[in-house]
């Protein structure tokens, strides 16, 4: 079975994400600190709230270090909404902040305009640039689950896997070797999300 580490930081809604992953075939432990990562096939980083402070929880606990070496090792890496912002260079929000810096680029909040609605709350198609692993069996304009204020701008349009509609083209998920992020929440978005996560799960190495 594969297994996959849940890195519990205090920043996400982690029994969903871990009941989906679970259902898809997987085996998910919850790390609360680093240990080993060769333990693992895989690793999920969720998040919901504020980018410093994700940020502020990850180095507090040495999850920084840990993160980079498992993925210079060649663990696949999966980020999850914030978890996805988290892969990039900095963020915007409330200032300026560094991320983790797997993937070159900065996470920008959506423009104030009359009649545009931020957040960014529900239901949104998602077209493919390239192939992506994530997205093998998914069709084009499949509806996936999104909330969010901020979005990731990549220096590198390649990495781009997938994208929306929400005032303009955005990048809803990014692959870059065995780096993956997702802007939505593919634990609510049922059977589309369910594909994705088995995809992920298939790249670690098993499922169904």
């Amino acid at each position: 079975m594969t297994r996959l580490a849940l890195i519990d930081y205090g920043m996400g809604n982690l029994l969903s994400v871990r009941k989906a992953f679970e259902r898809e075939g997987a085996a998910c432990e919850l790390l609360a600190s680093p240990r080993p990562f060769s333990d693992c096939d895989g690793i999920l980083l969720p998040g919901v709230g504020a980018f410093a402070d994700a940020m502020a929880q990850l180095r507090a606990a040495g999850w920084v270090e840990w993160i980079g070496e498992a993925v210079s090792s060649g663990k696949p890496f999966l980020g999850i909404c914030l978890g996805m912002q988290l892969l990039f260079s900095s963020s915007e929000e409330d200032g300026d902040h560094a991320g983790l810096g797997l993937i070159p680029g900065k996470v920008v909040r959506f423009p104030d305009r009359p009649g545009f609605h931020v957040p960014h709350m529900g239901w949104n198609q998602l077209e493919f640039p390239r192939p992506g692993v994530l997205f093998a069996g998914v069709a084009p304009g499949a509806h996936v689950y999104f909330v969010h204020s901020y979005y990731p701008v990549p220096d590198d349009p390649g990495v781009v896997a997938a994208v929306t509609d929400y005032g303009g083209p955005v990048a809803a998920a990014v692959e870059r070797g065995n780096v993956f992020g997702v802007q939505f929440h593919p634990e609510k978005s049922q059977a589309v999300g369910l594909r994705i996560v088995a995809n992920f799960v298939g790249v670690c190495g098993g499922g169904r």
